[in-house]
């Protein structure tokens, strides 16, 4: 494997290291040690540039499964190199932040850090596989990894409420993104996306195209948290904050925008990518942008806030695809929105993950979230104060901070659809300018609500579980740092502008540049009085005015039916499907072996029947079998008789004999068979398990022979019939279909040639067959495991039973 892979597999290797790390080095907070692999990882990354910034790649490919075409190959472009970068750099700003919000001697560390490693060797894999079961795999991961860290504080109702909900919904959604990707695969007879890519034009005739669309898109929208899947995100918000920074602003919930703008090229010539994507994308944000205004924990104007800006990325990378239905660059407006997509992703992550950080702070040092009992914290804490300025300024859309040049092009993207000649834009297009704008108003009335309900207004002690004071310099450093990246990239835009933005952007529309071409992308602050300037000053004046009057019209979200929501629906869905699966259970867990074993063989009986009649495989052919003599036909007879005293002796002792004769009766037929090894094996097994029966017998129950009712006979003498036959015709039919020479004469020539050996059967089981027998101890090591747990655990319960006594 190359150093890409090892790249990727490098956190899952710290995370087996950690749990040692936090036994020995209790002294030290474990993050340090684990704030060493991301920072590494995101400067080895750097390394990539000069290849991506030309539109170039690489690619390393490890086999994993050749047989079937799955291959480990890492695939870096500028689209991958982007959101690596987020991936490693915002991850070792939360591990730094970490360190100081998560105490070194009341949390569970080893637990956390090896959840979060886990989480981001998943979130490396996803973005640099160019294999899609290899995708899904690492896909799967991050789900798992984020349950573990969604529920970190397990013993909070409401963290284990949202962990499984996030779970349920996201591996739904990876279920279907599977389904997806078998579909594409077997359309463009590759599990690679670099050739799928190649073969896009082929593919959108195929008529399979429009079904792998739709199950990679519900893959996407679940796990980006789009309308109606959204509703595990608030929930989600139980988590520590350093998770949600982490996951909620740079990494998990951007995995779906990944998904959609890298499989764009495949797509997009589409128009229904082109509706479901952008429309799906910018409802999401006016719905979601909507709710937040509502919300009155910190964390939950976040989570709401985090989903409306995900529908505003998701809506131009659907507006963005419309570039791909012209043949070049040339007048090619479409592709502004592409680059508004990249530019909004980078500029999310710098002020939501800063917000979360702040808000963290504001919980850590205060006690509580809810703004109904902040106030007043400006004095109290300056610098948390500017911090939040900075980023809910930049989130609102107000210059001079990086957010007001990404919803500038926002705009300008929305309002040129209005222009495009296609998908019947002439009629519906006025939507998407109206809608973008609507959704921007709310989202300035949640951010000026950040700011002003926490920091402003009276100061309310009395409410307040902690006395509030500024956040230690090392709980600042992050937020910081983010923040000045905020502003950096507001005043400085085009210092990403070839080296980040447009490798990105030329990854998700390919097929428009011809070779050594780039993208134009030059971003600047003034472009005179155009439509999109006058829209952010309209957004301004009507979020100041319903921010300043929000107590006259807050109450119009009361009017929604509380009993109607789609979180209503999940928990009526979860509760009804919980009752339907205890009442199947409680139908057939009856707590009779009998009754489990009937259900086994009746199993057994039709899916075996069936498949032997559907493949026409019973055969009867006597013509190799020899004769039977005398001797075979008096052991059958006792073997008959002995069978049927088992079942029908009153004695346990007799039934105990019986089943011995029974085994000494096979035995006698090894030996009539020329089988003397097997026969002396027969005969030590059936010697030691009769033996032991009989020491257990003292502490077995009385054999009962209750009556039972005439169906349950007439069932049970149905399924043991059925078993038997079916039993029996198999046989016969493996016996009469010979599809290959017998192995034995293999076993004659090379017993002692290639083993060393001249006991054919001792051979067989501890050369040629020596893993059966490897694993065969195995299972039985296990079970003596098991037993002896029970014994102890019994004993251990006497001794105390005798002590309370």
């Amino acid at each position: 494997m190359s150093s890409l892979h090892w790249a990727i597999l490098a956190p899952f290797i710290m995370a087996v290291f950690v749990p040692f790390l936090r036994k020995k080095a209790a002294s030290i907070h474990t993050g340090w040690f684990v704030l060493i692999l991301p920072v590494v990882l995101f400067v080895s990354f750097l390394q990539y540039l000069p290849f991506t910034m030309n539109n170039n790649s690489v690619t390393k490919t490890a086999a994993w499964i050749p047989s079937l075409g799955i291959d480990f190959t890492a695939y870096v472009d500028g689209l991958s190199l982007l959101f690596v970068l987020l991936i490693t750099g915002i991850g070792a700003l939360v591990v730094l932040y970490s360190i100081y919000y998560l105490s070194k001697t009341k949390e569970s560390l080893q637990h956390f850090y090896v959840y979060l490693l886990m989480f981001m060797g998943a979130m490396l894999g996803v973005v640099l596989s160019d294999n899609v079961i290899t995708l899904y795999m690492f896909w799967e991961l991050t789900s798992i990894s984020s349950f573990l860290l969604i529920a970190y504080w397990f013993d909070r109702d409401r963290s284990r409420y949202g962990a499984l909900k996030s779970m349920l919904i996201t591996v739904f959604g990876g279920l279907m993104m599977l389904g997806g990707f078998l579909v594409l695969s077997i359309m463009g007879d590759t599990f690679s996306i670099r050739e799928l890519v190649i073969k896009a034009p082929d593919l959108n005739n195929h008529p399979l195209f429009l079904l792998a669309m739709v199950l990679i898109l519900l893959g996407a929208f679940t796990k980006s948290a789009q309308f109606p899947f959204y509703i595990w995100l608030p929930d989600a918000m139980e988590a520590p904050t350093p998770v949600s920074a982490y996951l909620h602003s740079a990494t998990m919930v951007k995995a779906g925008i990944y998904l959609v703008a890298r499989f764009s090229p495949i797509f997009a010539f589409s128009g229904y990518w082109f509706w479901i994507v952008s429309a799906v994308g910018l409802f999401t944000m006016v719905w979601a942008s909507f709710n937040a205004v509502k919300q009155t924990d910190l964390k939950g104007i976040l989570a709401f806030s985090t989903v409306s800006q995900l529908g505003l990325v998701m809506s131009l990378l659907g507006a963005g695809s419309a570039a791909l239905h012209f043949d070049s660059l040339e007048n090619n407006l479409f592709t502004a929105a592409v680059v508004a997509a990249v530019f909004h992703l980078i500029n999310h992550a710098t002020f939501k993950g800063s917000l979360f950080m702040v808000v963290g702070i504001i919980d850590h040092e205060t006690g509580t979230r809810d703004i109904r009992k902040l106030g007043g914290l400006m004095s109290l804490m300056p610098v948390t104060f500017t911090l939040s300025v900075i980023g809910a300024f930049s989130m609102a859309g107000l210059p001079p901070f990086n957010g007001f040049l990404s919803k500038e092009m926002f705009f300008l993207s929305m309002v040129q659809l209005t222009e495009l000649n296609l998908f019947n834009m002439q009629t519906w297009g006025i939507l998407f300018p109206v809608f973008a704008w609507v959704g921007s108003v709310f989202t300035f009335v949640y951010s000026m609500i950040i700011v002003f309900k926490v920091f402003s207004g009276k100061f309310q002690a009395e409410k307040l579980e902690k006395k509030p004071h500024e956040a230690p310099v090392g709980m600042l450093i992050s937020p910081v740092v983010l923040a000045v990246l905020v502003l950096v990239f507001g005043l400085f835009p085009n210092l990403l502008s070839y080296s980040l933005i447009q490798p990105a952007a030329a990854a998700i529309v390919p097929a428009l540049l011809p070779a050594g071409e780039q993208l134009d992308v030059h971003i600047t602050f003034w472009h005179g009085i155009t439509t999109e300037l006058l829209m952010t000053i309209g957004v301004v004046a009507a979020g100041f005015l319903l921010y300043k009057f929000m107590s006259k019209w807050i109450g119009l979200y009361n009017y929604f039916p509380g009993k109607v929501t789609l979180n209503q629906f999940y928990n009526a869905g979860l509760y009804t499907a919980e009752r339907g699966s205890n009442a199947v259970t409680r139908s057939y867990m009856t707590g009779f072996i009998r009754s489990y074993l009937v259900y086994i063989f009746a199993f057994f009986i039709a899916a075996l029947g069936f498949t032997m009649w559907a493949k026409n495989a019973f055969r009867f052919d006597a013509s190799t079998t020899s004769s039977i003599g005398v001797y075979e036909a008096v052991l059958v007879v006792g073997l008959i008789a002995a069978t049927l005293t088992i079942l029908l002796a009153k004695s346990r002792l007799t039934s105990i004999i019986a089943l011995g004769a029974v085994g000494y009766t096979i035995s006698l037929f090894f030996v009539i068979f020329r089988a003397p090894d097997l026969a002396l094996t027969q005969l030590v097994i059936e010697t030691v398990s009769t033996a032991l029966f009989l020491l257990c017998f003292y502490h077995l129950p009385k054999l009962s022979r209750h009556e039972e009712k005439r169906r349950f006979q007439a069932c049970n003498a149905l399924i043991a019939a059925g078993v038997g036959i079916m039993v029996t015709l198999i046989g016969i039919s493996a016996h009469s279909s010979k599809f290959f020479e017998s192995i034995n004469e293999y076993y004659i020539e090379n017993t002692y040639k290639k083993a060393g050996g001249e006991n054919m059967v001792n051979v067989i089981l501890v050369d040629f067959r020596g893993f059966d027998t490897l694993f065969e101890i195995a299972v039985l090591s296990v079970a003596a495991l098991g037993i002896y747990g029970l014994i102890k655990l019994r004993l251990e319960k006497g001794g105390e039973s005798s002590e309370n006594k």
